[in-house]
């Protein structure tokens, strides 16, 4: 009977499924310190993953652990070249977390083009007539230019929204077809630089690796709209938070939102935490009561389904 690890407590509808199938043995592993997960996983033949970072130092004592589920699309938080030269598996729920990261990205774009709540704490704080003279800078999307880098999931749900507010979208994806691309209503960028140039907003959902690290820094900004947004709730990492910070306080750019950090938690020591002029949310754009639920039981039968030799290769990694 395979043992699996609940690496980090999800939603009990996915700790059922498993806990519920006689064909496996679980045990919820709450204690994500490197020390405890030396110990415990040794034992185990799958591990369902969602916070915590497993390396090569805790999987070199792994000997019979043959899949990793992880609980989201990202895996920056496993070491997969020991996967790959191991032959582990490593699975992700390809199709549960598209919806409601488009839906924070436009959250985002909303909240920053509308003056986020600057209107809400004026009725609040006895302004109500003072806002009309106030110096604020807020913005229709109807005709703005939105860049996309990133075309998987969540790109091609965010263009179906963007679309909808009667943006013009561009995407910047050097994996995917121009035909593709233009029958979701988007208009393909071959050249980073001259999409940065046009946009009103960039967002950004990509994957953090080698060619994504660093990928929007100073030089990138300067070349941006100085009434420009930024939106990445891909990866902490693809923007530089030292060149973002000085963009936005010398006014190289307009604003940003961020729902994830190069650390997490970002240190109390972080400039934007104390800068206004970026919305923050703590990678939270999965946190919706229907994805957690659907990502936990996803990432739940990826485990049932790699067992039972029944797996959709769209859930499996290529490593």
């Amino acid at each position: 009977m395979p043992k699996i690890a609940i690496v980090d407590k999800m939603h009990q509808d996915g700790i059922n499924l498993l806990k519920k199938n006689p064909k496996f043995e679980c045990e919820i592993i709450e204690d994500l310190s490197k020390k405890n997960l030396i110990s415990k996983l040794p034992d185990f033949d799958g591990i369902t993953l969602r916070r915590g970072k497993i390396d090569s130092e805790i999987l070199q004592n792994c000997k019979k652990l043959k899949v990793i589920s992880r609980h989201g699309v990202g895996y920056d938080n496993v070491d997969t070249n020991f996967l790959k030269k191991n032959n582990i598996t490593l699975l992700v729920t390809g199709t549960t977390t598209s919806t409601s990261p488009a839906e924070h990205i436009m959250f985002m774009i909303l909240n920053i083009s509308k003056g986020k709540d600057l209107y809400d704490r004026s009725v609040r704080n006895g302004k109500f007539g003072a806002i009309m003279h106030m110096k604020h800078q807020t913005f229709e999307l109807f005709s703005k230019k939105i860049l996309i880098i990133g075309f998987g999931r969540i790109g091609r749900k965010l263009i179906k929204k963007c679309l909808g507010f009667e943006m013009e979208v561009y995407v910047y994806d050097p994996f995917v077809d121009k035909k593709i691309i233009e029958s979701f209503g988007g208009k393909k960028v071959s050249n980073l630089d001259d999409g940065l140039k046009v946009t009103d907003i960039l967002s950004l959902t990509v994957p953090l690796n080698k060619e994504t690290n660093n990928m929007i820094n100073m030089k990138k900004m300067k070349m941006m709209k100085k009434t420009s947004i930024i939106i990445n709730i891909s990866r902490g990492g693809v923007v530089n938070e030292k060149d973002l910070n000085e963009a936005l306080e010398k006014e190289i750019i307009y604003g940003a939102g961020l729902d994830v950090f190069e650390k997490e938690p970002p240190s109390d020591e972080n400039p934007l935490l104390k800068n206004k002029k970026v919305l923050l949310s703590p990678h939270a754009a999965t946190f919706t009561k229907e994805c957690v639920s659907d990502m936990a039981i996803q990432t739940a039968q990826n485990i049932i389904d790699f067992f039972d030799d029944k797996l959709s290769d769209s859930m499996i990694v290529k490593l």
